[in-house]
């Protein structure tokens, strides 16, 4: 079923690049993807994680995916979706973190590989790139430092089972590297 979900998501984001690049956008959920394989999550997690993006960014719909991919995964994609993309960035972001104190583990653990693969490709661009990197998103520098600050904190807060320590010292490690 992961191979099924990798074909089913390169479909979905055929013709997608990440923001401000070359690279097409199937590289972000695979990497979601191999951060949950490598944290020992179950297939179902690793699924979502490839999808996790497909009914924000694509016409995929969360009955589609429910009906391939069944429940488990499509309810991880919904608690992992925001909610309305037309909404102001400021209101989803504070949804976002709002939100993340009150999902199921699963769910956050889900959204801690989302971040950790985006900060880390936040990272790589910003070492190849420069200052003018913060140019490509809806917000400048200070106001993404406040959100990963902020998802640091509330991660840190809800996870706090010895499993997850590693992966989120990886991701507080990426958030100070790229913010100080």
């Amino acid at each position: 079923m992961i191979f099924k979900a990798i074909e089913f998501a390169a479909r979905a984001h055929a013709g997608q690049y990440r923001k401000g690049t070359n690279i097409p956008y199937i590289v972000h959920p695979l990497g979601v993807a191999r951060i949950l394989i490598e944290y020992g999550s179950p297939d179902h997690m690793t699924i979502a994680g490839i999808l996790h993006d497909t009914i924000e960014d694509t016409p995929i719909t969360l009955e589609q995916i429910k009906a391939i991919f069944g429940s488990a995964v499509a309810d991880l994609v919904e608690a992992a979706s925001e909610p309305d993309k037309s909404d102001t960035w400021e209101n989803r972001k504070e949804h976002t973190i709002e939100h993340l104190k009150t999902l199921p583990h699963e769910t956050v653990i889900l959204a801690l590989a989302d971040k950790l693969d985006n900060i880390r490709a936040i990272r790589e661009d910003l070492e190849r790139n420069g200052e003018d990197l913060w140019g490509r998103f809806n917000r400048p520098r200070e106001q993404q430092k406040w959100y990963y600050e902020s998802l640091v904190s509330v991660i840190s807060a809800r996870l706090t089972d010895e499993n997850s320590l590693p992966l989120i010292d990886l991701f507080r490690r990426e958030v100070i590297r790229v913010f100080g």
